[in-house]
C-alpha cells in the first residue's frame, strides 16, 4: 500500500513536471511565433537570401565637343558566402579554413586581415569584401579557388583626364553615388536604375546562383543618361596650364579661373589649383600633402577632404577689389551721373561723411577723365560716383546684376554675396563698396555680371550642361541659353567696352593683351579680410573679354595670396592673356590684323631691360634711352631710396616704342 502511494506521488510529480515543461514550451513557441515572429522570419529570409545588386552603368559626362570627361569602366567585386567557407568540415578544420581564406584575401587585396576575417565569419548569407578591383587581381583570387568566395563583374567611375576639371566634375563614392560637382548635381540622371539578382538558399547557404533557377529572380538594370556639358576640354587644358604657371611664378596659395561665353552664359572652363584626382579622391595628389594628410585625425581628414573637393569659384566669396569698379562705372553711366567726357581731380584722399578715405596712390592722380580714372583705378572717383548714384539705386542695380542673389548655376552648394544692408552701410559703406571693398562676391557672380557688358547688357544664366541624352542618343532634356534680364542699355555696354579696352591699351591691364585682338580688362588687388580688419595677404585678380568688337570670351583669374608683388596686373593678368591667346585661336576667331602686319609690328618692338635692383633715377634713365616711358606711384617717386624690386612688363618682353614700364618697390 505504501509502495502504491509512492508510485502515485512520483507519477503526479512527473506529470506535473511534464505539464510545466509543456506550458513553458508552448509559451516559448508562442513568444517566438507571435512576439518575435516577424523579426525571426526577416532574419531567416536575410540569412537564406543572396541579394546582389546589379549596378546600372552610370552615364558618361562629355565636353561640348563629345570628348569623354567621366566614364564607367568594368571592374570586379569580391563577395564571400560565410556558410560556404569550409562547409562540411569539422569545427576545428572549418575555423582553420576561415582563417586561411581571410588571410589569402587580405594579402591579395592589401586589406586588414581581421576585418576580412570578420566578414568571412559573418552570420549574413553574403557579404561584400571589396569593390573595384581590376581583372588581374580578380584572376589572382580565382586561381586560389577559395571556398565561399565569388567574384562578379561590376562598374566603377573613371576620369580619363585625371585632375582635369575635377572641381566641376566632382566625384562618386564606392556605390557610384555622386558626392560633389556635376556628379552630385545630376546624380538622378546619371545613376540610372540598379537591377537585382536574388537567390533563395537553404539554411547552409547552398544553392548556386543561376539565372534559370526556380529560386532565382533577375531584374535587369537601366543605364544612366549621358551629360553633354559646355566645358571645352582644350580650353580647360589651357586654363589649367596657365594656373599652374601662375602658382609657380607667384608662390601663391591657390590660383583659380573661369572662362565664359558672354553671349550664352556657357562655362567653357572652370579650374582651381591645387585640385585633386577624382580617380583617387580620398587622398591628396601631392606627396608632401599626402604625408600631412596621413598625420591628421579622422575628423581632421574629413575636413581636409571637404575643403579639397570644394569649388571656391561657386561656393565661396572674395572681395573683388578694383574689378568691381566696372559695375560702379556701368551704373553711373546708365544713370547719367557721369560720361566719357567727365573729368575728376584726385588729390589722394576724399572726405566721406567725416571719414577720410585714401586713394591707393596717396599723392593722388590729379586731373583725369573717366577712362583714365578706370585705368588708374582711382578710388576717390568711384567713391564719388557711388555717392552720386545713392545707396537705394546702387543696390537696385547690384540686384539687377545678380550680385545680391544666386546665379543658379547647375552646380551644388552655390554661395551668396556678403554685403551690408542698405540701412547699416551708410555713406562710408556705400563709398567703399563703390571701389570694391566691403563687399564679397562669388567669382561666378562677378564674371556673370561683367559678361553682360560684353553681351549688350543682357545678363545670361550660367550654364554647364547643354543637354542630357539616353544611351541610344535620344535627347531626354535640353537646356537652352537663358536671358535673365537687361542690366544696362546697349549704349552703356558699348561705352564700357571702350573703357575696358583703354585699360588694356593704356592702363594697368596690359599683361592681358593678345596680339591681333582687341582685349578689354580690369585688374584688382584686394587685401583679404580677417577678424577685426584686413591682412597683408591679397586676392589679386583680372577679368578680361575679347574680342571687344563682339566679345566671345570672358576670363576671370584670381590668385590667392601671391608672394612678392601682389598687383593683379602682375600676378593674374598674364594668365588671362595666355588663356585668351590660346583660346581665341582654338575657336578659330580671326585676328583683326594680318600676320604680315603683326610681323611688321614685332620688328619695331623694343626688348624691355631688366631694371630690378636699380634706383628709380637709373631705371628711368635706362628706359628713356631705350625709347620707353615709366610709371610708378607718386608717393614712390618721392622716396629718396626707391629701388626697383619688380617691373611690368618683365625683362625681355618686346613692346612698342613709348610703352610704359611699371616700376614697383
Amino acid at each position: 500500500m505504501h509502495t502504491t502511494n509512492n508510485s502515485r506521488k512520483n507519477l503526479i510529480i512527473v506529470l506535473t513536471l511534464v505539464f510545466i515543461c509543456m506550458i513553458i514550451l508552448c509559451g516559448r513557441v508562442g513568444y517566438l511565433q507571435i512576439v518575435r515572429g516577424d523579426e525571426l522570419s526577416e532574419m531567416a529570409l536575410e540569412r537564406q537570401t543572396k541579394d546582389r545588386p546589379i549596378e546600372a552603368d552610370r552615364g558618361t559626362i562629355y565636353d561640348r565637343n563629345g570628348e569623354k570627361l567621366a566614364v564607367s569602366v568594368k571592374c570586379y567585386t569580391v563577395y564571400v558566402t560565410p556558410a560556404e567557407v569550409g562547409n562540411g568540415l569539422k569545427r576545428s578544420e572549418r575555423r582553420a579554413e576561415q582563417g586561411r581564406v581571410a588571410k589569402q584575401l587580405a594579402d591579395i587585396l592589401e586589406l586588414d586581415e581581421q576585418k576580412v576575417y570578420n566578414k568571412v565569419t559573418s552570420e549574413y548569407s553574403q557579404v561584400k569584401v571589396i569593390k573595384g578591383i581590376d581583372k588581374a587581381t580578380a584572376n589572382q583570387i580565382r586561381d586560389k579557388k577559395l571556398s565561399g568566395v565569388t567574384i562578379m563583374s561590376d562598374t566603377k567611375r573613371s576620369y580619363p583626364n585625371g585632375n582635369m576639371a575635377s572641381k566641376v566634375l566632382g566625384l562618386v563614392n564606392e556605390d557610384n553615388v555622386g558626392q560633389s560637382g556635376l556628379e552630385l548635381q545630376y546624380n538622378k540622371y546619371l545613376s540610372g536604375v540598379a537591377g537585382r539578382w536574388v537567390d533563395y538558399t537553404d539554411n547552409t547557404g547552398r544553392n548556386q546562383l543561376s539565372y534559370s533557377s526556380e529560386n532565382s529572380k533577375y531584374y535587369q538594370s537601366e543605364d544612366g543618361y549621358n551629360l553633354y556639358t559646355t566645358i571645352d576640354e582644350v580650353i580647360q587644358s589651357y586654363t589649367e596650364d596657365a594656373l599652374e604657371n601662375a602658382l609657380k611664378n607667384t608662390k601663391a596659395e591657390r590660383a583659380m579661373a573661369i572662362v565664359m561665353d558672354p553671349e550664352t552664359g556657357d562655362v567653357l572652363a572652370m579650374a582651381q589649383k591645387p585640385d585633386f584626382d577624382p580617380n583617387n579622391a580620398y587622398e591628396p595628389s601631392d606627396p608632401e600633402e599626402k604625408d600631412k594628410f596621413d598625420a591628421l585625425s579622422g575628423t581632421e581628414q574629413s575636413e581636409y577632404l571637404s575643403n579639397m573637393w570644394r569649388n571656391f569659384l561657386v561656393s565661396d566669396v572674395y572681395e573683388p577689389g578694383s574689378v568691381f569698379k566696372l559695375l560702379t562705372t556701368s551704373i553711373a553711366l546708365e544713370e547719367d551721373e557721369t560720361s566719357l567726357d567727365s573729368t575728376f581731380n584726385c588729390v589722394g584722399v576724399l572726405n566721406v561723411a567725416g571719414t577720410y578715405i585714401h586713394c591707393w596712390d596717396g599723392s593722388g592722380h590729379g586731373e583725369q577723365n573717366l577712362k583714365q580714372a578706370v585705368g588708374n583705378s582711382c578710388n576717390p572717383v568711384f567713391m564719388t560716383l557711388a555717392t552720386k548714384i545713392g545707396i537705394e539705386k546702387f543696390y537696385d542695380y547690384l540686384e539687377n546684376f545678380g550680385i545680391t542673389g544666386q546665379t543658379e548655376i547647375d552646380l551644388p552648394s552655390e554661395g551668396m554675396a556678403i554685403m551690408q544692408s542698405e540701412e547699416s552701410a551708410g555713406p562710408v559703406g556705400l563709398a567703399t563698396i563703390g571701389f570694391g571693398q566691403g563687399v564679397a562676391v562669388t567669382p561666378i557672380q562677378l564674371i556673370t555680371a561683367v559678361s553682360s557688358i560684353g553681351n549688350e547688357g543682357n545678363l545670361m544664366k550660367p550654364r554647364l550642361v547643354k543637354e542630357i541624352k539616353d544611351s541610344k542618343g535620344n535627347v531626354v532634356k535640353e537646356i537652352e541659353p537663358t536671358v535673365l534680364r537687361q542690366t544696362i542699355s546697349k549704349e552703356t555696354a558699348e561705352e564700357m567696352c571702350d573703357i575696358m579696352t583703354y585699360v588694356v591699351e593704356e592702363g594697368g591691364g596690359g599683361a592681358a593683351a593678345v596680339k591681333g585682338y582687341t582685349v578689354g580688362a580690369k585688374t584688382g588687388t584686394a587685401n583679404k579680410a580677417k577678424k577685426g580688419g584686413y591682412s597683408s595677404n591679397t586676392y589679386s585678380s583680372c577679368l578680361a573679354m575679347a574680342p571687344m568688337e563682339d566679345p566671345k570670351l570672358a576670363v576671370l583669374v584670381i590668385v590667392d595670396s601671391p608672394k612678392g608683388v601682389k598687383y593683379g596686373s602682375v600676378t593674374a593678368a598674364p594668365a588671362v592673356g595666355t588663356i585668351l591667346d590660346k583660346s581665341l585661336k582654338h575657336l578659330n576667331i580671326a585676328p583683326k590684323v594680318s600676320e604680315e602686319e603683326i610681323e611688321a609690328e614685332e620688328a619695331e618692338k623694343i626688348a624691355v631691360p631688366d631694371l630690378t635692383g636699380e634706383s628709380a633715377e637709373n631705371a628711368i634713365g635706362i628706359l628713356e634711352k631705350k625709347g620707353l616711358s615709366f610709371d610708378m606711384s607718386k608717393a614712390a617717386q618721392k622716396l629718396p631710396d626707391f629701388m626697383v624690386v619688380d617691373q611690368y612688363p618683365s625683362p625681355g618682353t618686346k613692346v612698342k616704342p613709348g610703352t610704359k614700364v611699371y616700376l614697383y618697390n
